[in-house]
């Protein structure tokens, strides 16, 4: 065995997230991380918060493989926690404050928390199950400013002033009129357990494989199930991702100018794990607190922010709010997650100046597998809606003559093309094609593309099969689960329960969830590729599909659709400048509504003059099917016209509860 000999003496480096925080105290020591734009920390005030946290902690008796809780909103403290808990050695549980109440308990109990610091805005939640809650010994609370305190990072004489990380006082106890509530055994106050701390200054060496996070996902069904890390895991995650982000020439590029502000909930997935690569980076963070609107773009604005992510809905809802009107975000790069990202917000994000990208993964896998990048043609070359690089060269060749994108028509030459203003050299249509796929792999991942005999299925961008992964940062199973933790690796690979395809590049393309997919007679149907289809309609706002029992077909499809509120300037079946009347497009997901009789008017849903009807929208989808882009059995679909579609905790549609509420509502 040609295994390396160690030196007695040497000293093995374990990969641990306190690593993570010790690199930009180097080189950025004095650039800032900022809650709400009132509190303004340094990067050395920020690690000494970190060591008077770990100090406060150990002194509550937190030790190697405590679990502690988190219950707050986006802030600086919720960072804190990230590097804190785990340098010392104990398990950061992220805790989901969307759970019902009996999830809540379930999870609580079931990692068997110690320690919870929750932040007071979710004091009623916990009063309705504190008597449920079976392993928490101590609580902390998390308190915003008093009326008679100050705020963290204040002075007494310059309030909000940046905190500076020195030896003198760098903010002082806060003061508080209210108690504790006396149901619960609060040890203290968040701050004033810090300001009463010594810093830690030096971290413990331990075992790199040591558990460092648990959350539970939040599946539509069951139980939520536990998913954990280890220190090792999330420092090869950071790293990886960095080197992903980092290597673009320009588009969606993360690097140290940019400023950064999260809208992905810290409690999921670490926020995509991108808070690590932000400290590691050494950029400026910007901390939203709750997510309110009309404070995120006034913190996108006030604080320059450049670099975020978030579920579609998110950004959804900031373009269509008032205070978007006018707002530059040409330098706002956008990285659009835990559900596809539609062709029609795609588009709208491009027309805004969004620097905007797909990325894929799953709780399961920390979560980044793959990220869309932007592949260019050369001087002259025809635009393809996607392109592989000739084999020795550093330029493009086309993808094969016969794919979907020529069926669309989309094989535009460049001067006679839209042009996509955020890429500027690429046309419009080819430019949303690219960014909508799920994208090739990040480094260190694998993935494979599996038929039901468990083979992978050739790279024509055609051939569906579920998507398996492999990479160093996936989750080595779910907390006492065996069963489930068996079905997630069988075979070695863990099983992702998404249907996709995949390139002569090695792109991949999510086409569905395994259990979304839609069987009409013979044929499967893609539920997200008719989202997507519904979304690019201008009248659309979201849409989700269902299959609906049928005893004719066995399914058919159903498509929820939620319409824009006020005029739009192009009515149904109308080209525009902006918004062509049949886009070229596939398969990503989309969002989705719902609506009535075929012939009837959605009442009350919009304020056009003529919102659409059901016969109009199958009557749009039928145009992708005669050129070819979607199966026949795509023009069954029935639409009903909805208000709003339910969603998860984390902002995805819920299929189960649509399914609970509408299945059976359509006559055959």
């Amino acid at each position: 065995m040609n295994i390396i000999l160690k030196t007695e003496s040497a000293y093995t480096y374990p990969l641990l997230i306190k690593h993570l925080l010790y690199a930009p105290l180097v080189y950025n020591p004095h650039q800032e991380i900022v809650y709400r734009g009132t509190v303004r920390l340094t990067y050395a005030g920020f690690r000494e918060r970190v060591g008077r946290l770990a100090s406060a902690l150990l002194r509550l008796g937190v030790r190697e493989g405590t679990t502690v809780g988190v219950l707050d909103w986006d802030s600086h403290r919720y960072l804190e926690c990230f590097f804190a808990i785990p340098m010392i050695g104990a398990v950061l549980h992220t805790v989901n404050v969307r759970l019902s109440s009996e999830q809540l308990v379930y999870t609580i109990n079931h990692t068997e928390d110690e320690v919870l610091i929750v932040h007071e805005d979710f004091l009623p939640m916990l009063e309705q199950i504190r008597g449920r809650i079976d392993t928490v010994k101590k609580f902390i609370l998390i308190r915003e400013a008093s009326s008679g305190g100050q705020r963290v990072g204040s002075s007494p004489d310059k309030p909000g002033s940046q905190l500076s990380g020195g030896s003198s006082t760098p903010y002082a106890a806060q003061t508080h009129s209210t108690p504790f509530p006396a149901s619960f055994p609060f040890v203290g106050e968040y701050e004033d357990l810090l300001s009463h701390s010594e810093p830690l200054r030096e971290f413990p060496d331990f075992d790199e494989n040591t558990r460092a996070t648990i959350f539970y996902t939040t599946g539509t069904t069951g139980l939520p199930k536990g998913v954990y890390f280890s220190h090792r895991q999330i420092v090869l995650h950071t790293l990886s991702g960095l080197i992903a982000l980092g290597s673009v020439a320009e588009k969606g590029r993360f690097h140290t100018a940019d400023v950064y502000m999260p809208l992905t909930p810290m409690f999921h997935v670490h926020a995509w794990g991108i808070p690590y690569m932000a400290t590691v980076l050494g950029v400026k963070q910007v901390y939203p607190g709750k997510y309110v609107p009309s404070i995120l773009l006034s913190l996108l604005r006030s604080e320059g922010v450049t670099f975020s992510h978030c579920v579609p809905t998110i950004l959804h809802m900031l373009l269509k709010d008032p205070g978007a009107k006018d707002l530059d975000l040409s330098r706002w790069k956008v990285i659009i997650g835990g559900a596809a990202l539609p062709k029609g917000l795609a588009r709208e994000a491009l027309k805004r100046g969004i620097d905007i990208f797909s990325g894929y993964g799953l709780s399961e896998t920390c979560p980044v597998l793959s990220i869309a990048r932007i592949f260019q043609a050369g001087p002259g070359e025809v635009s393809r809606v996607r392109t592989v690089p000739r084999e020795g060269s550093s330029r493009v060749n086309p993808i094969p003559e016969g794919g979907e994108a020529e069926a669309a028509g989309a094989f535009l030459k460049d001067e006679e093309a839209a042009s996509d203003p955020v890429s500027g050299d690429m046309d419009l249509e080819s430019s949303v094609e690219i960014r909508t796929r799920t994208g090739n792999p990040i480094p260190l991942v694998y993935t494979r593309v599996v038929n039901e005999q468990e083979k992978d299925v050739p790279p024509d961008d055609r051939s569906t099969g579920e998507i398996l992964a492999r990479a160093p940062w996936l989750t080595q199973g779910y907390w006492k689960d065996h069963t489930n933790s068996e079905k997630l690796w069988e075979g070695g690979w863990l099983h992702t329960g998404d249907i996709g395809c995949v390139d002569v590049s090695g792109s991949l393309r999510i086409t569905d969830r395994k259990k979304d997919i839609i069987k009409v007679g013979g044929e499967w149907i893609s539920s997200l590729a008719l989202e997507d289809i519904l979304s690019s309609h201008p009248a659309v706002a979201e849409a989700a599909v269902i299959g609906q029992p049928d005893t004719t077909w066995g399914e058919i499809p159903l498509a929820l659709v939620v319409l824009k509120k006020g005029p739009d300037s192009t009515a149904p079946g109308e080209a525009s400048e902006n918004k062509p009347a049949a886009p070229m497009g596939a398969a990503e997901k989309g969002p989705v509504g719902h609506g009535g009789p075929a012939e009837s008017k959605p009442a009350g849903l919009g304020d056009r003059e003529a919102d659409p009807t059901e016969r109009e929208l199958i009557a749009y989808v039928k145009t992708y099917v005669d050129r070819g882009i979607r199966p026949r059995e795509a023009i069954l679909l029935k639409v009903r016209f909805v208000p709003s579609l339910d969603k998860t905790s984390v902002g995805k549609v819920n299929k189960v509860a649509l399914r609970g509420k509408y299945l059976g509502t359509i006559s055959p």
